[in-house]
Protein backbone atom coordinates (compact mmCIF):
# COMPACT_ATOMS: atom_id res chain seq x y z
CA UNK A 1 0.00 0.00 0.00
CA UNK A 2 2.88 2.39 0.81
CA UNK A 3 6.10 2.54 -1.21
CA UNK A 4 9.35 4.10 0.04
CA UNK A 5 11.42 5.62 -2.75
CA UNK A 6 14.26 7.49 -1.00
CA UNK A 7 15.97 7.28 2.40
CA UNK A 8 14.57 3.76 2.80
CA UNK A 9 15.55 3.08 6.42
CA UNK A 10 14.44 6.50 7.61
CA UNK A 11 11.16 6.03 5.74
CA UNK A 12 10.60 2.62 7.34
CA UNK A 13 11.21 4.07 10.80
CA UNK A 14 8.75 6.88 10.09
CA UNK A 15 6.04 4.45 8.95
CA UNK A 16 6.64 2.02 11.83
CA UNK A 17 6.42 4.86 14.33
CA UNK A 18 3.02 5.94 13.07
CA UNK A 19 1.42 2.59 12.30
CA UNK A 20 -2.10 2.47 13.75
CA UNK A 21 -2.17 6.18 14.58
CA UNK A 22 -4.82 8.68 13.50
CA UNK A 23 -3.33 11.93 12.19
CA UNK A 24 -4.58 15.49 12.14
CA UNK A 25 -4.99 16.92 8.64
CA UNK A 26 -4.23 20.59 8.03
CA UNK A 27 -4.70 21.86 4.49
CA UNK A 28 -3.16 25.23 3.60
CA UNK A 29 -4.91 27.16 0.84
CA UNK A 30 -3.15 29.69 -1.34
CA UNK A 31 -3.29 31.41 -4.71
CA UNK A 32 -0.72 32.53 -7.24
CA UNK A 33 -1.58 34.36 -10.44
CA UNK A 34 1.00 32.06 -12.03
CA UNK A 35 -1.90 29.57 -12.24
CA UNK A 36 -3.67 31.89 -14.70
CA UNK A 37 -0.98 31.52 -17.38
CA UNK A 38 -2.75 29.74 -20.28
CA UNK A 39 -1.85 26.04 -20.28
CA UNK A 40 0.34 26.20 -17.17
CA UNK A 41 -1.94 23.86 -15.17
CA UNK A 42 -4.67 21.31 -15.82
CA UNK A 43 -6.31 21.94 -12.42
CA UNK A 44 -9.24 23.61 -14.16
CA UNK A 45 -9.89 23.52 -17.90
CA UNK A 46 -9.42 27.28 -18.41
CA UNK A 47 -7.73 30.15 -16.55
CA UNK A 48 -11.21 31.30 -15.45
CA UNK A 49 -11.97 27.86 -14.02
CA UNK A 50 -8.64 27.88 -12.18
CA UNK A 51 -9.64 31.06 -10.34
CA UNK A 52 -12.06 28.95 -8.29
CA UNK A 53 -10.34 25.55 -8.03
CA UNK A 54 -8.96 26.13 -4.53
CA UNK A 55 -12.25 27.53 -3.23
CA UNK A 56 -14.18 24.58 -4.67
CA UNK A 57 -11.71 22.01 -3.35
CA UNK A 58 -11.78 23.56 0.13
CA UNK A 59 -15.57 23.55 0.15
CA UNK A 60 -15.74 19.92 -0.93
CA UNK A 61 -13.02 18.80 1.49
CA UNK A 62 -14.89 20.40 4.38
CA UNK A 63 -18.53 19.63 3.46
CA UNK A 64 -18.41 16.65 1.14
CA UNK A 65 -21.04 16.46 -1.62
CA UNK A 66 -23.70 19.16 -1.35
CA UNK A 67 -26.72 19.75 -3.60
CA UNK A 68 -25.83 23.40 -4.30
CA UNK A 69 -22.22 24.22 -3.45
CA UNK A 70 -21.17 27.85 -3.60
CA UNK A 71 -18.21 26.80 -5.76
CA UNK A 72 -18.82 23.58 -7.76
CA UNK A 73 -15.73 21.51 -8.55
CA UNK A 74 -14.39 22.95 -11.83
CA UNK A 75 -14.36 21.03 -15.09
CA UNK A 76 -10.97 19.53 -15.91
CA UNK A 77 -9.36 18.59 -19.20
CA UNK A 78 -9.71 15.02 -17.93
CA UNK A 79 -10.11 13.37 -14.57
CA UNK A 80 -11.69 14.54 -11.34
CA UNK A 81 -10.33 16.61 -8.48
CA UNK A 82 -8.01 14.76 -6.09
CA UNK A 83 -10.14 16.18 -3.28
CA UNK A 84 -12.35 13.11 -3.85
CA UNK A 85 -9.54 10.97 -2.45
CA UNK A 86 -8.86 13.25 0.50
CA UNK A 87 -12.52 13.68 1.40
CA UNK A 88 -13.18 9.93 1.21
CA UNK A 89 -10.43 9.31 3.78
CA UNK A 90 -11.30 12.27 6.02
CA UNK A 91 -14.93 11.14 6.10
CA UNK A 92 -14.32 7.43 6.66
CA UNK A 93 -11.54 7.83 9.23
CA UNK A 94 -13.12 10.94 10.80
CA UNK A 95 -9.82 12.79 10.65
CA UNK A 96 -9.66 16.13 12.48
CA UNK A 97 -9.49 18.73 9.70
CA UNK A 98 -8.13 22.28 9.79
CA UNK A 99 -8.21 24.64 6.82
CA UNK A 100 -5.83 27.61 6.64
CA UNK A 101 -6.09 30.60 4.32
CA UNK A 102 -2.48 31.58 3.59
CA UNK A 103 -3.46 33.97 0.81
CA UNK A 104 -6.60 33.85 -1.34
CA UNK A 105 -8.15 36.66 -3.39
CA UNK A 106 -11.65 35.69 -2.22
CA UNK A 107 -12.69 34.33 1.18
CA UNK A 108 -13.14 30.55 1.35
CA UNK A 109 -16.79 29.42 1.55
CA UNK A 110 -16.14 27.22 4.61
CA UNK A 111 -14.51 27.88 8.00
CA UNK A 112 -10.78 28.49 7.64
CA UNK A 113 -8.14 30.02 9.88
CA UNK A 114 -6.88 33.23 8.26
CA UNK A 115 -3.10 33.51 8.46
CA UNK A 116 -3.11 37.12 7.26
CA UNK A 117 -1.36 36.48 3.97
CA UNK A 118 -2.12 37.66 0.45
CA UNK A 119 -2.48 36.02 -2.95
CA UNK A 120 0.77 36.01 -4.92
CA UNK A 121 1.32 37.87 -8.16
CA UNK A 122 2.56 35.87 -11.14
CA UNK A 123 6.13 34.74 -10.49
CA UNK A 124 7.25 36.18 -13.84
CA UNK A 125 7.09 39.59 -12.17
CA UNK A 126 9.94 38.65 -9.84
CA UNK A 127 7.90 40.34 -7.10
CA UNK A 128 5.30 37.74 -6.15
CA UNK A 129 4.80 38.71 -2.49
CA UNK A 130 5.75 41.52 -0.16
CA UNK A 131 8.68 40.55 2.06
CA UNK A 132 6.77 41.60 5.18
CA UNK A 133 3.94 39.25 4.18
CA UNK A 134 6.40 36.37 3.82
CA UNK A 135 7.91 37.10 7.25
CA UNK A 136 4.42 37.26 8.78
CA UNK A 137 3.42 33.93 7.22
CA UNK A 138 6.57 32.25 8.55
CA UNK A 139 5.77 33.52 12.04
CA UNK A 140 2.18 32.33 11.78
CA UNK A 141 3.33 28.97 10.47
CA UNK A 142 5.66 28.50 13.44
CA UNK A 143 2.87 29.42 15.87
CA UNK A 144 0.26 27.15 14.29
CA UNK A 145 2.69 24.27 13.78
CA UNK A 146 3.27 24.17 17.52
CA UNK A 147 -0.46 24.43 18.23
CA UNK A 148 -1.35 21.62 15.84
CA UNK A 149 1.43 19.39 17.15
CA UNK A 150 0.00 19.76 20.65
CA UNK A 151 -3.33 18.43 19.33
CA UNK A 152 -1.85 15.26 17.85
CA UNK A 153 -1.32 13.48 21.20
CA UNK A 154 1.85 11.86 19.96
CA UNK A 155 0.48 11.00 16.51
CA UNK A 156 1.43 12.90 13.35
CA UNK A 157 0.38 15.93 11.38
CA UNK A 158 -0.50 15.85 7.68
CA UNK A 159 0.27 19.20 6.05
CA UNK A 160 -1.49 19.49 2.69
CA UNK A 161 -1.82 22.25 0.11
CA UNK A 162 -4.12 23.58 -2.53
CA UNK A 163 -2.39 26.02 -4.87
CA UNK A 164 -3.11 25.97 -8.60
CA UNK A 165 0.14 26.65 -10.44
CA UNK A 166 2.07 25.51 -7.38
CA UNK A 167 4.41 23.13 -9.18
CA UNK A 168 5.73 26.11 -11.15
CA UNK A 169 6.37 28.22 -8.04
CA UNK A 170 7.94 25.07 -6.55
CA UNK A 171 10.34 24.88 -9.50
CA UNK A 172 11.18 28.55 -8.97
CA UNK A 173 12.02 28.07 -5.28
CA UNK A 174 14.04 24.93 -5.97
CA UNK A 175 16.07 26.60 -8.73
CA UNK A 176 16.50 29.73 -6.61
CA UNK A 177 17.98 27.53 -3.87
CA UNK A 178 20.47 26.13 -6.36
CA UNK A 179 18.82 22.74 -6.87
CA UNK A 180 18.92 21.40 -10.43
CA UNK A 181 15.17 20.85 -10.63
CA UNK A 182 14.54 21.76 -14.28
CA UNK A 183 12.93 18.84 -16.09
CA UNK A 184 12.28 16.96 -12.85
CA UNK A 185 9.08 18.47 -11.47
CA UNK A 186 5.58 17.13 -12.04
CA UNK A 187 2.36 18.72 -13.21
CA UNK A 188 -1.35 17.95 -13.50
CA UNK A 189 -0.83 17.42 -17.25
CA UNK A 190 -0.24 13.87 -18.52
CA UNK A 191 3.03 15.12 -20.03
CA UNK A 192 4.72 17.77 -17.93
CA UNK A 193 5.07 21.17 -19.61
CA UNK A 194 8.70 21.57 -18.58
CA UNK A 195 9.64 24.15 -21.21
CA UNK A 196 6.75 26.44 -20.30
CA UNK A 197 7.50 26.17 -16.57
CA UNK A 198 11.22 26.78 -17.06
CA UNK A 199 10.59 29.83 -19.25
CA UNK A 200 8.30 31.38 -16.62
CA UNK A 201 10.70 30.61 -13.76
CA UNK A 202 13.75 31.88 -15.64
CA UNK A 203 11.93 35.14 -16.42
CA UNK A 204 10.89 35.51 -12.78
CA UNK A 205 14.37 34.89 -11.37
CA UNK A 206 15.86 37.26 -13.94
CA UNK A 207 13.32 39.99 -13.16
CA UNK A 208 14.07 39.55 -9.47
CA UNK A 209 17.79 39.80 -10.31
CA UNK A 210 18.15 36.69 -8.19
CA UNK A 211 21.71 35.57 -7.59
CA UNK A 212 21.84 32.03 -6.28
CA UNK A 213 23.89 31.96 -3.11
CA UNK A 214 24.35 35.73 -3.21
CA UNK A 215 25.40 37.47 -0.01
CA UNK A 216 22.31 39.64 0.28
CA UNK A 217 19.69 37.01 -0.53
CA UNK A 218 17.74 34.93 1.99
CA UNK A 219 15.13 32.15 1.65
CA UNK A 220 12.48 34.73 2.61
CA UNK A 221 13.64 37.00 -0.23
CA UNK A 222 13.34 34.05 -2.61
CA UNK A 223 9.75 33.28 -1.63
CA UNK A 224 8.90 36.98 -1.93
CA UNK A 225 10.37 37.05 -5.42
CA UNK A 226 8.95 33.90 -7.03
CA UNK A 227 7.09 31.85 -4.42
CA UNK A 228 3.53 31.47 -3.17
CA UNK A 229 1.99 32.01 0.28
CA UNK A 230 1.43 28.32 1.03
CA UNK A 231 5.12 27.44 0.82
CA UNK A 232 6.37 29.63 3.65
CA UNK A 233 3.36 28.94 5.91
CA UNK A 234 3.75 25.16 5.60
CA UNK A 235 7.51 25.41 6.06
CA UNK A 236 6.97 27.22 9.36
CA UNK A 237 4.33 24.73 10.47
CA UNK A 238 6.54 21.75 9.67
CA UNK A 239 9.59 23.21 11.44
CA UNK A 240 7.67 23.83 14.66
CA UNK A 241 5.59 20.65 14.58
CA UNK A 242 8.61 18.40 13.92
CA UNK A 243 9.97 19.31 17.34
CA UNK A 244 7.25 17.29 19.07
CA UNK A 245 5.42 15.09 16.53
CA UNK A 246 5.68 13.41 13.15
CA UNK A 247 5.01 15.47 10.03
CA UNK A 248 3.85 14.16 6.64
CA UNK A 249 4.23 16.82 3.95
CA UNK A 250 1.35 16.00 1.63
CA UNK A 251 2.32 16.39 -1.99
CA UNK A 252 5.00 15.75 -4.59
CA UNK A 253 7.01 18.51 -6.24
CA UNK A 254 5.43 21.23 -4.12
CA UNK A 255 6.27 19.56 -0.82
CA UNK A 256 9.79 18.67 -1.93
CA UNK A 257 10.23 22.40 -2.53
CA UNK A 258 8.84 23.09 0.95
CA UNK A 259 11.30 20.56 2.39
CA UNK A 260 14.20 22.28 0.63
CA UNK A 261 12.90 25.61 1.90
CA UNK A 262 12.77 24.23 5.47
CA UNK A 263 16.43 23.19 5.20
CA UNK A 264 17.36 26.65 3.92
CA UNK A 265 15.36 28.47 6.62
CA UNK A 266 16.82 26.31 9.37
CA UNK A 267 20.36 27.09 8.17
CA UNK A 268 19.74 30.80 7.61
CA UNK A 269 17.96 31.53 10.89
CA UNK A 270 19.26 28.73 13.14
CA UNK A 271 15.75 27.32 13.55
CA UNK A 272 15.53 24.05 15.47
CA UNK A 273 13.71 21.24 13.67
CA UNK A 274 13.85 17.45 13.67
CA UNK A 275 14.39 16.08 10.13
CA UNK A 276 13.87 12.48 11.27
CA UNK A 277 10.27 13.40 12.12
CA UNK A 278 9.47 14.62 8.59
CA UNK A 279 8.56 12.70 5.44
CA UNK A 280 7.01 13.66 2.10
CA UNK A 281 3.95 11.61 1.12
CA UNK A 282 2.39 11.51 -2.34
CA UNK A 283 0.89 9.10 -4.87
CA UNK A 284 2.39 6.46 -7.13
CA UNK A 285 1.16 8.54 -10.07
CA UNK A 286 3.59 11.29 -9.08
CA UNK A 287 6.69 9.26 -8.22
CA UNK A 288 6.32 7.01 -11.28
CA UNK A 289 5.45 9.82 -13.70
CA UNK A 290 7.71 9.12 -16.71
CA UNK A 291 7.65 12.80 -17.71
CA UNK A 292 9.19 13.98 -14.42
CA UNK A 293 11.80 12.74 -11.97
CA UNK A 294 10.41 13.12 -8.46
CA UNK A 295 12.72 10.46 -7.03
CA UNK A 296 15.79 12.09 -8.57
CA UNK A 297 14.63 15.47 -7.26
CA UNK A 298 14.21 14.09 -3.73
CA UNK A 299 17.72 12.61 -3.91
CA UNK A 300 19.13 15.93 -5.09
CA UNK A 301 17.54 17.70 -2.12
CA UNK A 302 18.83 14.97 0.17
CA UNK A 303 17.74 13.52 3.48
CA UNK A 304 14.04 13.34 2.74
CA UNK A 305 12.08 10.06 2.79
CA UNK A 306 9.73 10.04 -0.20
CA UNK A 307 6.66 7.88 0.43
CA UNK A 308 3.88 7.09 -2.04
CA UNK A 309 0.50 5.40 -1.80
CA UNK A 310 0.32 2.54 -4.31
CA UNK A 311 -2.93 3.59 -5.90
CA UNK A 312 -4.51 2.42 -9.12
CA UNK A 313 -7.82 3.60 -10.53
CA UNK A 314 -7.39 1.71 -13.82
CA UNK A 315 -10.24 -0.65 -12.91
CA UNK A 316 -12.64 2.07 -11.78
CA UNK A 317 -16.14 2.24 -13.22
CA UNK A 318 -15.68 6.00 -13.57
CA UNK A 319 -13.78 7.34 -16.57
CA UNK A 320 -12.75 10.42 -14.60
CA UNK A 321 -10.97 8.21 -12.06
CA UNK A 322 -9.41 5.98 -14.73
CA UNK A 323 -7.77 9.16 -16.07
CA UNK A 324 -5.38 9.15 -13.10
CA UNK A 325 -3.71 6.06 -14.50
CA UNK A 326 -3.33 7.85 -17.84
CA UNK A 327 -1.27 10.58 -16.15
CA UNK A 328 -3.88 13.25 -15.44
CA UNK A 329 -4.17 15.15 -12.13
CA UNK A 330 -1.98 12.76 -10.06
CA UNK A 331 -2.09 14.60 -6.71
CA UNK A 332 -3.38 17.58 -4.73
CA UNK A 333 -5.29 18.63 -1.61
CA UNK A 334 -3.32 16.09 0.44
CA UNK A 335 -4.63 13.12 -1.56
CA UNK A 336 -1.48 10.99 -1.42
CA UNK A 337 -0.88 11.54 2.28
CA UNK A 338 -4.52 10.83 3.09
CA UNK A 339 -4.22 7.59 1.12
CA UNK A 340 -1.09 6.73 3.13
CA UNK A 341 -3.00 7.52 6.34
CA UNK A 342 -5.78 5.13 5.31
CA UNK A 343 -3.19 2.36 5.14
CA UNK A 344 -1.51 3.28 8.43
CA UNK A 345 -4.68 3.94 10.40
CA UNK A 346 -7.21 1.47 8.97
CA UNK A 347 -5.05 -0.97 6.99
CA UNK A 348 -6.95 -0.12 3.83
CA UNK A 349 -5.78 -1.76 0.62
CA UNK A 350 -5.71 0.22 -2.64
CA UNK A 351 -8.90 -1.62 -3.64
CA UNK A 352 -10.65 -0.52 -0.44
CA UNK A 353 -9.58 3.07 -1.01
CA UNK A 354 -10.89 2.98 -4.59
CA UNK A 355 -14.17 1.59 -3.27
CA UNK A 356 -14.47 4.50 -0.82
CA UNK A 357 -13.64 7.06 -3.52
CA UNK A 358 -16.17 5.52 -5.92
CA UNK A 359 -18.84 5.56 -3.22
CA UNK A 360 -18.17 9.27 -2.75
CA UNK A 361 -18.18 9.83 -6.50
CA UNK A 362 -21.59 8.18 -6.77
CA UNK A 363 -22.97 10.68 -4.24
CA UNK A 364 -21.54 13.52 -6.37
CA UNK A 365 -23.35 12.23 -9.46
CA UNK A 366 -20.03 12.34 -11.29
CA UNK A 367 -20.71 11.62 -14.93
CA UNK A 368 -19.09 12.69 -18.19
CA UNK A 369 -20.57 16.18 -18.40
CA UNK A 370 -17.99 18.95 -18.77
CA UNK A 371 -20.18 21.53 -17.04
CA UNK A 372 -20.24 20.89 -13.27
CA UNK A 373 -23.43 22.89 -12.93
CA UNK A 374 -25.16 20.64 -15.44
CA UNK A 375 -23.71 17.58 -13.71
CA UNK A 376 -25.49 18.44 -10.53
CA UNK A 377 -28.75 19.06 -12.38
CA UNK A 378 -28.92 22.85 -12.58
CA UNK A 379 -31.34 24.41 -15.01
CA UNK A 380 -30.16 26.61 -17.89
CA UNK A 381 -31.33 29.66 -15.93
CA UNK A 382 -29.42 28.59 -12.81
CA UNK A 383 -26.35 27.90 -14.93
CA UNK A 384 -26.49 31.33 -16.50
CA UNK A 385 -27.04 33.04 -13.15
CA UNK A 386 -24.13 31.26 -11.50
CA UNK A 387 -21.87 31.81 -14.50
CA UNK A 388 -22.65 35.53 -14.29
CA UNK A 389 -21.91 35.48 -10.54
CA UNK A 390 -18.61 33.72 -11.11
CA UNK A 391 -17.71 36.16 -13.88
CA UNK A 392 -18.12 39.03 -11.42
CA UNK A 393 -15.95 37.17 -8.91
CA UNK A 394 -13.33 36.62 -11.60
CA UNK A 395 -13.17 40.33 -12.27
CA UNK A 396 -12.66 40.99 -8.55
CA UNK A 397 -9.70 38.58 -8.59
CA UNK A 398 -8.14 40.16 -11.67
CA UNK A 399 -8.60 43.65 -10.27
CA UNK A 400 -6.81 42.72 -7.07
CA UNK A 401 -3.78 41.01 -8.58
Amino acid sequence: MIGIYTEIEQGKRWLDRHQGQQPIFACVLGFTATGLIPGISAAGATPRDRQFTCLADAEFLYNGPQPSPQYPLPPLEAGASPVLISRAVVEALQLPLYLFNAGLPLPPPVPAIDLGGTAAKCLISGNALELETVKHLLEQGLIWGAKLAAETNGSYLILGECVVGGTTTALAVLMGLGIAAAGKVNSSHPRCNHAQKLAAVTAGLNNAEWKIGGENSTPLDLVAAVGDPMQIAVAGMAIAASRTCGVLLAGGTQMLAVYALIEALAREYALLWCPEQVAVGTTRWVVEDPTGDTVGLAKDIGGVPLLAAQLSFAGSRYGQLQAYDRGYVKEGVGAGACAIASGLSANWTPAQLLQAVEALASRCEIKHETNPLKARGASDTETADETQMQHKSTQIILDNL
